[in-house]
């Protein structure tokens, strides 16, 4: 019997993995996958899921937000493991998820997962850690590290809108230097967002991202006046920011580098990312991918 790596994260989300563990493991069973499951807990961390990963198993099943995600494709790279990935979307953010049109209910996603064939998607690199969505700095990009754990799986999204505001009276302006070959950029800036992805806390951002094109969508919104920012924050909202809108650089590269002498952090899905300076890649095809219905 084919094996499948299950790897669920009981904290994720709402917790609803829970209540469907026996769903995963019924509809595997139907199309002939023993399920071995890995719970992420205190002690058990993602770097031990892989220890008994062998040529018997077909694919790895991940249950949990872009973090969840994110670690589990960094795990899978380090360890040189090159089996398909599958995603059930039960986290807080489940933005890639979305991109790539897995459903929330967990039966649907099973199905569509095991009806499948492997797809090669691109993924973004950032100095020596991979990423799947995205990859910021600046402003509000460690509200999620900031975020109790406790409050963000009670009040889920709320959570981070919440931490959001509260750092609202720090705005300040960044000096930073991006570099790629498509475009450089040496100013102060508020914000900076690279996507594989399209979504960032459920708002598209990078609605001109493809899954597969070999490129980055790089966002930087320029520190300026209060007013064009509020105009700049209603075009986002509407989805027409990306068509010369004021305050914002937009570009796609596969390779940009960054400097900052500024004191503040990177995010890679949700999760500290490293320090700079950074070189940000696109690795593509760098990861298989079930459950885009790829006939």
């Amino acid at each position: 019997m084919k094996k499948v790596k299950f790897i669920y994260n009981p904290y994720s989300g709402e917790s609803t993995i829970i209540s469907n563990i026996d769903k995963v493991i019924k509809i595997n069973q139907k199309y002939g996958y023993e399920v071995v499951p890995y719970r992420i807990s205190h002690g058990y961390g993602m770097d031990k899921a892989f220890d008994n990963i062998d040529d018997t198993y077909s694919y790895v099943l991940v249950a949990g937000g872009d973090g969840t995600v994110d670690n589990a494709v960094n795990c899978m790279k380090k360890l040189n493991i090159n089996l398909p990935i599958a995603i059930l979307p039960v986290g807080t953010a489940n933005d890639f998820a979305k991109f790539i049109g897995m459903p929330g209910d967990i039966e649907t996603a099973c199905e569509r997962i095991l009806n499948s064939k492997p797809k090669k998607l691109d993924l973004g690199k950032i100095n020596d850690k991979y990423f799947i969505n995205v990859a910021s700095t600046g402003l509000f990009t460690d509200v999620s590290q900031k975020t109790d754990i406790n409050l963000k799986n009670t009040i889920g999204k709320l959570a981070y809108y919440l931490k959001g505001i509260e750092q609202l009276p720090n705005l300040r302006k960044l000096k930073i230097k991006v570099s790629s070959e498509e475009h450089i950029f040496d100013d102060h800036m508020y914000l900076m967002l690279v996507f594989n992805g399209q979504t960032a806390g459920n708002l598209k951002f990078a609605y001109k991202a493809k899954v597969d094109d070999g490129m980055l969508d790089v966002l930087i919104v320029k520190a300026g006046m209060i007013k064009d920012m509020i105009s700049l924050f209603i075009k986002m909202l509407k989805g027409e920011h990306l068509e010369d809108a004021a305050g914002l650089v937009y570009f796609k590269t596969n390779r940009l580098q960054v400097e900052c002498h500024e004191d503040i952090v990177t995010d890679i899905d949700g999760e500290k990312g490293p320090d700079f300076p950074l070189v940000i890649e696109c690795v593509k095809e760098g990861f298989e991918v079930l459950g885009l219905n790829v006939k």
